[in-house]
């Protein structure tokens, strides 16, 4: 795939894969991403996962003729983007390494081998040229990792971004990008939303036309749509309004205040309302619009003294990724000790610029009719 007359991609489509780093679902696949800058000198941008090596060699191979690329630029050490570095060298012996410091550490770690005698080590600012092309690199620690960099072309005026703006999927798979982009970024990079506003002001002082990610499809459209989505993701704004209802039931009682609840913020005109059993859906996608929502409602039961598990796992998820900025409206279950609401208060004790509504909801074992009334009030104050 040509990204330009220049700039090609080599990248590979994973549809074996079932669970990303062993705990996102997956279902359409993932794409690795990797290109080749070709010009008097040939730079590769990043490798794949190991198990696509062979392929992603083919690739190159394919993009160059007999052209041999003289450089491999690393801009993130996690293994499904650097696990083919040691074939790459092997492969192309004349071939120089470019990254950063932190990187040939953890090279070293990975292949027991930093490649000294085969390395140019780069910081912020610093540039390589190739000819007509020039990289400019940007330091962009904890964008997911400490040692990641992204690059800038100023000839074609593209980023090569790392994992910023990448998203669940493999590219030959047609999808929503906003789905599963948000569900790769709160699952993924969402603790780090300072460190992604801090690149973020970097990159505007630059003329972007194409985002190259090492996930998802080559943005060249519309950048101001994804720009824009990745501020208010990494400054924890609300993106849609609406209500977000993540609820756990052992017998049923909890589902069904959670589900009147819901019936209620349809009927009075609520303009979005998302629900989750947190024990049977997907819990990365239940934090992904705990984070969408500006307002959101915890529904559990107590057990064993504490929150039903699914629940403490759940607010568990959002505290440590720095869930702040929302209204919070708690209804708790308990047959013979209601204590739900004040464990799920202390988890989020932590948490910033929360607020919680008026009206909360307590049930002892089912719904009573002071219970509906209740949910009618609450239905009505998450309405305002």
């Amino acid at each position: 795939m040509k990204i330009s007359e220049n700039i090609l991609y080599v990248g590979v489509n994973d549809h074996k894969i079932d669970l990303f780093e062993g705990q996102y679902k997956v279902p359409n696949g993932m794409a690795y991403n990797s290109y080749v800058i070709i010009d008097e000198k040939i730079a590769v941008m990043d490798t794949v996962d190991r198990s696509f090596t062979a392929e992603w060699l083919e690739n190159i191979k394919k993009a160059l003729g007999e052209k041999k690329p003289d450089y491999l630029v690393v801009q993130h050490m996690e293994p499904d983007h650097s696990a083919s570095i040691a074939d790459f060298m092997e492969t192309y012996p004349e071939a120089v390494v470019v990254s950063n410091a932190k990187s040939f550490n953890m090279m070293k770690n990975f292949f027991g081998n930093d490649y000294a005698e085969r390395k140019i080590a780069v910081g912020e600012k610093d540039t390589l040229n190739l000819g007509k092309h020039e990289l400019h690199f940007v330091a962009a620690p904890m964008v997911h990792w400490p040692e990641v960099i992204m690059t800038y072309e100023s000839t074609e005026k593209i980023v090569f971004s790392a994992d910023a703006f990448g998203k669940f999927g493999a590219n030959d798979i047609e999808e929503d990008w906003a789905c599963e982009a948000r569900r790769y970024y709160f699952g993924i990079v969402g603790k780090f939303g300072m460190q992604v506003q801090n690149v973020l002001k970097k990159l505007s002082a630059f003329d972007i036309k194409t985002i190259c990610p090492l996930h998802g499809p080559v943005l060249s459209e519309n950048l101001g749509y994804y720009l824009n989505l990745y501020d208010i993701w990494s400054s924890y704004k609300t993106e849609s309004e609406g209500v977000f209802i993540a609820y756990t039931s052992v017998y049923g009682n909890t589902r069904n205040a959670a589900k009147l609840l819901e019936e209620k913020l349809k009927e009075k005109g609520c303009p979005k309302v998302a629900i989750a059993d947190l024990a049977r859906d997907d819990m990365a996608e239940a934090v992904e619009d705990a984070f969408r929502y500006g307002k959101i409602v915890l529904a559990t039961t107590t057990y064993n003294g504490d929150i039903f598990p699914f629940m403490r796992e759940f607010i568990n998820n959002l505290t440590e990724r720095n869930f702040q900025n929302k209204t919070v409206a708690l209804i708790e279950n308990g047959s013979w000790a209601a204590t739900a609401a004040n464990v799920m208060k202390r988890m989020l004790e932590k948490s910033k610029n929360i607020t919680y509504t008026e009206t909360s909801v307590k049930i002892m074992s089912a719904l009573s009719d002071a219970n509906k009334a209740e949910i009618e009030a609450l239905a009505d104050e998450l309405c305002k």
